[in-house]
């Protein structure tokens, strides 16, 4: 009997019946140490301490981390453990993902540090959506013997796991408990570039700011703004601008250049302008310029950062010694390598120092 009008050109019942069998053997999705995480309700970093059979994890908690690793089928994945367990010889940068020439500075003395020493680098970029939750991926990875974070706001969640993942982390620009670090003072960085303003005659200064939350803007406006209270001149709300836009973001020369566009439109007019980076600065004497203005005949600048351009410009700038802080980083990234053991954890908060150079000196 010829085959049903139904039936596809050259199929037949047995075909059928095999493709319904390869459809119901799809296997699902394997689970994930972030599904035993969202199951158990915990911490990724939590779930790894249970894992590993650490004593610090209470009870209860260990016992429905452990439920959820049934319910799920999990099984971590061999190679990462593998490679856990082994040394690479390399270790990781985790940066943000605005590459300021801060950072630039920052790698060439992590880099300079890392001669010789025959050390792999790997540089991570943590992306700008949710750097914290790219960074706990990373470390589920289990890939490097060592990480650096550097420049990018850890949160507790993300310190939780630093603390509790297998190999040493430290980190630059950022403080937590329990976790080695270098840090800056920006309060006093702050107070140096507006002291030095205010000695030079300035009495209208302006600040250009980012306006991304970040804890160090907020302690370099502190800085500022003591200054001049200690000067006795008043500290002005409408002279802390933020050139950034949904066209500029926070650390570019564009979000500098519209933050001096403000500035210039105060009356009084501002005569020195201190800049949270040095990128802003170049932007901000960018539209000086193009206003008819001169650098520091009618507008003095001091920028933060003290990168190399500024250095060529004659830009006054806040030093905060970039190459000695990530050799210093490297050097104890390598003890904590060789020392997994010691409890001690060191946490150095580094003195800026200005250079005034002609963009602010009368």
């Amino acid at each position: 009997m010829p085959p049903s009008s139904d039936s596809a050109p050259g199929a037949t019942s047995d075909d059928a019946t095999a493709d319904e069998a390869s459809s119901d053997d799809a296997s699902p999705p394997k689970a994930t140490i972030y599904d035993v995480a969202s199951r158990s309700g915990t911490s990724v970093a939590t779930v790894s301490r249970v894992m590993n059979d650490a004593d610090n994890v209470a009870e209860e908690t260990r016992e429905r981390v452990e439920a959820a690793i049934r319910e799920l089928s999990y099984r971590p994945d061999r190679t990462a453990r593998t490679l856990a367990e082994q040394q690479t010889r390399m270790i990781a940068v985790a940066l943000p993902s605005f590459i300021t020439p801060f950072h630039n500075e920052l790698m060439k003395g992590i880099r300079l540090s890392l001669r010789g020493r025959n050390v792999d680098l790997l540089v991570r970029d943590l992306g700008s959506e949710d750097p914290n939750a790219e960074l706990a991926h990373f470390l589920d990875q289990g890939t490097v013997d060592g990480l650096l974070v550097a420049g990018a706001i850890v949160d507790e969640a993300a310190a939780d796991e630093l603390r509790a993942w297998r190999a040493p982390a430290v980190l630059i620009g950022d403080e937590r408990d329990g976790l080695d670090s270098f840090t800056w003072d920006d309060h006093a960085g702050a107070r140096a570039a507006t002291a030095h303003l205010i000695e030079q005659g300035h009495e209208r200064i302006g600040l250009i700011r980012t306006r991304n939350e970040m804890p160090l803007q907020e302690r370099r406006i502190e800085g500022y703004r003591a200054v001049l209270e200690e000067a006795g001149l008043p500290f002005d709300a409408s002279l802390v601008v933020s050139g950034q836009t949904s066209k500029h973001a926070g650390f570019s020369e564009e979000a500098g250049r519209e933050a001096m566009r403000q500035l210039l439109m105060a009356d009084p007019p501002v005569t020195a302008v201190f800049c949270s980076s040095d990128v802003h600065a170049v932007g901000a004497w960018t539209a000086l310029r193009e206003a008819g203005k001169e650098v520091p005949a009618d507008v003095a600048l001091v920028g933060y950062d003290d990168v190399k351009t500024s250095r060529f410009l004659g830009l006054s700038s806040v030093s905060q010694g970039m190459h000695e802080v990530g050799e210093r980083a490297v050097q104890r990234l390598m003890y904590r390598m060789a020392h997994p053991d010691d409890p001690e954890r060191v946490a150095e908060r580094m003195t800026p120092v200005l250079q005034a150079r002609r963009s602010s000196k009368r």
